[in-house]
């Protein structure tokens, strides 16, 4: 048989592509995308605000100002306007609500006008030495551990607890910076249902006596 009657299939011809060319558009459309995206990641990441936070352990009623922050520069977004931000001023007779601890933002619900404020603080004499864990800001529970009465026997009442969860707003220190272990000096902060009590129990014959609350 002869080649002449089967004739060899042309070769097909390619095409250019074309700005019709639906493959080219979307390659082109994606393309456009994933550059947008990838400025909008990368100028997002830069965008900062600076914003407080704590230079020290801040507790409630302790007046704020400037010298008791230092600013941080930090990406929340949108959050960012709920924390005290440092491109404003300081509002001028603000006080801590709650403790605000060492280096934590503060958000703008933990300061506010010292009416608001229902603590009071109170000296309570420390008599032996205290535990690292009572420190500025520490949640504690005051006891009372009544004297031993004469002629009972030297024995003396219960122990019982005077009031629970008050925060510490300032330890007495040494010039070395170690806790005072004799006659030294804690201050409470006692709301204003609890102060009798608290004021009962350091006049009455016996000591309080400061515990650390676990987990606090």
């Amino acid at each position: 048989m002869s080649n002449e009657a089967n004739p060899a299939p042309a070769a097909p011809r390619l095409r250019r592509p074309t700005w019709r060319d639906p493959r080219l558009v979307i390659g082109v459309v994606l393309v456009a995308v994933a550059v947008a995206l990838g400025s909008w990641v990368v100028s997002n990441a830069d965008r900062t605000a600076p914003v407080y936070a704590a230079a020290g352990t801040l507790t409630p009623g302790e007046p704020v100002d400037e010298s008791q922050l230092r600013v941080v520069d930090v990406n929340l977004g949108a959050e960012a306007d709920r924390y005290l931000r440092a491109d404003a001023a300081v509002p001028e007779g603000q006080v801590a609500l709650r403790v605000v601890s060492e280096g934590e933002l503060v958000a703008a619900t933990a300061v506010g006008d010292a009416a608001t404020v229902t603590v009071r603080s109170v000296a309570v004499p420390v008599g032996a030495g205290l535990s690292e864990r009572i420190h500025e800001g520490a949640v504690v529970d005051l006891w009372f551990v009544p004297a031993a009465q004469q002629g009972a026997d030297g024995d003396a009442g219960e122990p019982e607890p005077i009031v629970t969860g008050v925060v510490v707003e300032q330890v007495d220190a040494s010039e070395g910076g170690l806790v005072v272990s004799d006659h030294g000096t804690l201050h409470v902060l006692v709301g204003a249902d609890d102060l009798p009590a608290v004021l009962s129990a350091l006049s009455a014959e016996g000591s309080v006596t400061v515990v650390p609350v676990a987990g606090a």
